[in-house]
């Protein structure tokens, strides 16, 4: 039932968020160093900012750690970053911090925290962190398992696009956990997820049409389509 956990979030339009005019510039001259490979440049811009207190900022000198951008790789020094900037409400920060334990990297494994930082992510909206969440709840992994409450975080994620939430919604449709069984949903979920580009997910619904009726397959289709024109919304 456990599929893979959505790694640590890097994106370069993280760069640029929770800047004051003031600070512009150096955020400008770094992100543009950022994206012609110049680590040396950004961590030079980055460094100073970061360690004023500016959250974006130090968000991304832990992903420069954690990935040895410009640094020796260096997990622990990368939570050092992460939990400056998690601890002033920088969702991103919160959800790598949340893979940060649930990996046992830079930090202890512990199941616990990472579901913490996790949900502190998920609640401000980070699908990553929704689905994640919804994998520790599947797998009672730092919380009692709970299908339902899984469930709950898989569809946060796939209403926001999620390919992954979106193909584990399928599955929870086709085995009954945490929704009542659903084969039709199960390859609506799996249809979307299929076309998202999810290539398990087209193996899981062509798999369970056999077991449908030419009526129901027709059915899953018709929601797949609707749900597709509502965002994903309400399906």
């Amino acid at each position: 039932m456990k599929t893979t956990f959505k790694a640590l979030m890097i994106a370069v339009a993280i760069l640029v968020m929770g800047v004051t005019v003031s600070l512009a510039q150096d955020f400008e001259k770094g992100l543009e160093a950022y994206l012609k490979g110049d680590y040396t440049t950004t961590l030079s811009e980055f460094r100073p900012l970061a360690e004023q207190g500016n959250a974006s900022a130090q968000y991304n000198l832990g992903v420069m750690y954690a990935n040895g951008q410009g640094v020796t790789q260096d997990y622990a020094e990368a939570v050092n970053w992460y939990r400056k900037a998690a601890e002033q409400g920088h969702a991103e920060a919160q959800y790598n911090m949340g893979v940060m334990y649930d990996n046992g990297q830079g930090v202890t494994q512990d199941y616990a925290e990472a579901v913490n930082w996790y949900r502190k992510a998920a609640e401000q909206g980070n699908a990553s962190a929704q689905y994640n969440l919804g994998m520790m709840y599947a797998n009672g992994q730092g919380v009692t398992q709970d299908y339902a409450e899984a469930v709950n975080w898989y569809r946060k994620a796939a209403e926001q696009g999620d390919d992954s939430a979106q193909s584990n919604l399928g599955l929870m449709y086709v085995m009954g956990k945490g929704v009542t069984q659903d084969n039709v949903y199960a390859h609506m979920w799996w249809n979307i997820a299929a076309s998202n580009g999810i290539e398990k997910a087209e193996k899981n619904r062509d798999r369970v049409a056999k077991e449908m009726t030419a009526s129901q397959v027709g059915e899953a289709q018709k929601l797949a389509r609707e749900c597709v024109q509502k965002n994903y919304k309400g399906c």
